[in-house]
């Protein structure tokens, strides 16, 4: 269930934990940031799957998320969640998004079990490769910061009203 936030103009509807929750697990795709142990910003677009409240992505062992994670544990993620049905055929109709920070823990290549993860990490890496990867799990923390979860679309020009943040945990949402 959805709350209304008034703000200084208008009410705004606020989208559940939730209805957050739904969009990211029928997602797919999201952005993976993280600072390097040199302090350098990286990101990169990575395919994922979502269960028990965490994200998942399968990563290659060497890869630079593989190795550079680790040192801070720290991401952003944010995923874009397509919008405009046949609309978007003919207009570029922006996605909504959902954006969090949290934690992040790199499992060893074999480890853990993928499917007392997530079922539909499973599915997600196919099993000739599932030895030759490592496992990124993310746990959001604080706030997620959503744009466009629930807003139709003449209103998203309007930020005050597109614009929500909701607790990842407890309190009301």
């Amino acid at each position: 269930m959805s709350t209304a936030v008034r703000t200084s103009k208008h009410a705004r509807r606020r989208p559940s934990r939730a209805e957050i929750w739904t969009h990211l697990e029928r997602a797919s795709f999201l952005v993976l940031s993280h600072v390097t142990p040199g302090g350098r910003p990286r990101s990169s677009g990575v395919v994922y799957t979502a269960g028990h409240g965490r994200l998942y992505v399968a990563v290659a062992p060497h890869s630079w998320k593989a190795l550079q994670i680790p040192a801070i544990g720290q991401v952003a993620v944010t995923v874009p969640i397509r919008r405009g049905g046949l609309l978007s055929l003919l207009f570029p109709i922006p996605p909504a998004t959902i954006s969090f920070h949290g934690w992040a823990v790199v499992h060893p290549q074999g480890a853990p079990d993928v499917n007392s993860l997530s079922p539909a990490l499973a599915r997600l890496v196919p099993a000739e490769r599932l030895a030759d990867c490592r496992i990124v799990e993310i746990a959001p923390e604080g706030e997620f910061l959503t744009y466009g979860i629930g807003i139709p679309l003449r209103k998203l020009r309007d930020p005050e009203i597109a614009r929500a943040h909701v607790p990842v945990r407890g309190g009301t949402g």
